[in-house]
């Protein structure tokens, strides 16, 4: 048990030493590194500095998931539900929630990326939204112009940390762009744009060049995914349900682009997501009614010819090691990836799984619910992002969970 005191520790100790002691504390248990950064100033001066944080990034890796957010279909949720971010912890974290006007609003995830939180309100014309940072509890409302997002365009969005040189491990300094990508019909044919908000600059670009989808195509609306430098969406026909291409938005060159999907999915309905893989490439896995328990895995690789071309990595018996209890329907859906690993979220008829795919272990999440998509929640802890508020006004406003719970509430 590594729960740290003032009198547990001598202030005597080398730092060096002191920080050997630190960097064992589980990522997962984001409550220890908060105790003893609420220990005294010097502790909290080693474990904000940078070097703390790259070190501890270098010993744990990949940052863990401290939980997830999940978004309802369509008038499918239930009349009753809060219209605050829904935010379920797998671990000891507990979310900044700010208390303040959120009652009066009906923001829904959109995105999660970089320990930031995007959230989107389809009531409203133009579409409000709120870049939400969990571990600091601050929210940036975002004033959206018209002409980019509004309830009668299928549009995306996504966020995402635009400070130079980040690593993305411990992203919570307020430095972040939002990609718009709003679908408007016109004759007959969806008219894509992709527009970018920038903290820096407190507006949107100028569209990028548009592209033209087929008659009917739609954005779908589940999370992007990032692949190198690209945002990528999937385009689904919306009768049949059914997988029709990628939507890619290249961040570096500010443009729009099209990928085809593996065949097999566009003539088959079923259940398909996208993957940012551990290997950096690009995947897909799907569920098709045929094989409504066979989970088929493509990823984009560089073939020797030097094309791209999608290949079909493994076929997964879900029934085979997942507790399922009605196999005469269909009753496992996708509903969410962590990128930069190749871990997937599905829905059966007993409740919701986190599977990993590559050792095949899973846990279950949550009881069984119609959510359209989970979007986890991965960060590491960042005492420099919680404690100042605490020097500054000497007093916590909450505790839960063992967690420091404040808020505040900024502008754009």
């Amino acid at each position: 048990d590594l729960t740290l005191h003032r009198s547990t520790m001598p202030q005597t100790l080398p730092d060096d030493l002191l920080e050997e002691v630190f960097l064992r504390l589980p990522p997962g248990e984001p409550e220890h590194l908060l105790r003893a950064s609420l220990a005294s100033k010097l502790w909290l001066s080693l474990l904000a500095s940078a070097r703390f944080r790259g070190r501890y990034g270098d010993r744990h890796g990949a940052p863990p998931m401290l939980g997830f957010l999940y978004s309802w279909p369509e008038y499918a949720g239930p009349e009753d539900e809060e219209h605050k971010p829904h935010f379920v912890s797998t671990t000891k974290f507990a979310p900044r929630v700010p208390d303040d006007e959120w009652s009066d609003l009906a923001y829904a995830a959109w995105d999660c990326r970089h320990g930031l939180v995007l959230l989107g309100d389809r009531c409203r014309s133009p579409m409000g939204f709120v870049v939400w940072d969990p571990m600091t509890g601050c929210r940036w409302e975002l004033d959206v112009p018209t002409g980019y997002m509004s309830t009668k365009q299928r549009g995306a969005a996504a966020v995402l940390c635009s400070m130079a040189g980040c690593d993305h491990r411990v992203c919570h300094e307020g430095c972040f762009r939002v990609v718009f990508i709003s679908l408007d019909p016109k004759n007959g044919v969806g008219v894509a744009r992709a527009g970018i908000f920038s903290m820096e600059k407190g507006g949107v670009s100028k569209p990028c060049s548009p592209l033209h989808l087929d008659d009917g195509a739609t954005i779908d609306q589940m999370p992007s995914v990032l692949v190198q430098d690209a945002l990528h969406f999937m385009v689904r026909q919306p009768q049949p349900y059914v997988a029709r291409a990628i939507l890619k938005y290249d961040l570096g060159f500010d443009s729009l682009s099209l990928i085809h999907v593996p065949p097999e999915l566009t003539t088959t309905v079923g259940s398909t997501i996208l993957m940012a893989m551990e290997d950096g490439s690009l995947g897909i896995a799907g569920i098709t009614h045929e094989d409504k328990f066979i989970l088929h895995l493509w990823s984009k690789q560089m073939g020797s010819d030097g094309v791209e071309a999608w290949t079909h990595r493994r076929a997964v018996d879900l029934k085979e090691f997942l507790p399922i209890q009605n196999t005469k329907k269909r009753v496992i859906r996708l509903i969410g990836s962590m990128e930069g690993s190749d871990i997937i979220f599905v829905t059966t008829d007993l409740g919701i799984y986190e599977i990993n795919l590559k050792s095949l272990r899973w846990k279950k999440l949550l009881k069984r619910e119609r959510f359209r998509a989970l979007i986890p929640y991965v960060s590491f802890c960042n005492p420099q992002g919680i404690c100042p508020f605490f020097w500054v006004f000497g007093n916590i406003s909450c505790i839960n969970n063992n967690t420091l719970i404040m808020a505040t509430k900024c502008h754009v």
